[in-house]
């Protein structure tokens, strides 16, 4: 009889035993899309503002000063406005008006360009959607989303055509 035989069965059983259980890991989520809510209404409706609001508005009000004041001690473009006069207030008022418009929609864009930044971690695929379930007024779309650790193949948060709350694969 060889002796190798038996030894032979036995790495065969250890090999099916070790394959079966498998490593301890979290498995990464499988790459497919999870409908998070049907419903998306109210999805962002409480995300945290940064620079927008009182922030931007300082900074905005500032800009519009400061182009009011160099607006003011300069001949206005336009000929037919005499300098230091009441169309010349209103001239100066209308160009600095847009500046301030203009300053306040980039720093809304920037600041909806930074919250989309921010990815959110999660061990497991169960605790993302339910997270996301529950807190869907504080997560903005184009959200990361990053499952088991595995940044290489994150998720992110959209709003389907149907209207629904999804994490799809990037």
């Amino acid at each position: 009889m060889n002796p190798r035989v038996p030894t032979r069965a036995l790495a065969l059983l250890v090999a099916l035993a070790t394959a079966s259980v498998g490593c301890a890991h979290t498995p990464p989520p499988e790459r497919k899309v999870y409908v998070i809510t049907e419903d998306a209404s109210g999805v962002g409706s409480n995300v945290e503002r940064g620079t927008g609001g009182a922030g931007a508005d300082a900074y905005c009000n500032e800009m519009e000063k400061q182009c009011f004041t160099k607006c003011w001690r300069r001949k206005p473009k336009e000929k037919s406005i005499p300098k230091g006069e009441g169309m010349h207030n209103q001239y100066c008022t209308e160009m600095c008006r847009k500046v301030f418009t203009d300053c306040y929609k980039e720093m809304e864009e920037r600041e909806r360009q930074e919250s989309q930044k921010k990815a959110l971690h999660f061990p497991t695929m169960d605790a993302a959607i339910g997270w996301i379930r529950e807190h869907k007024t504080e997560v903005a779309v184009g959200t990361v989303v990053v499952v088991a650790g595995v940044i290489a193949a994150p998720y992110v948060v959209v709003i389907a055509a149907s209207g629904a709350l999804i994490l799809a694969p990037l």
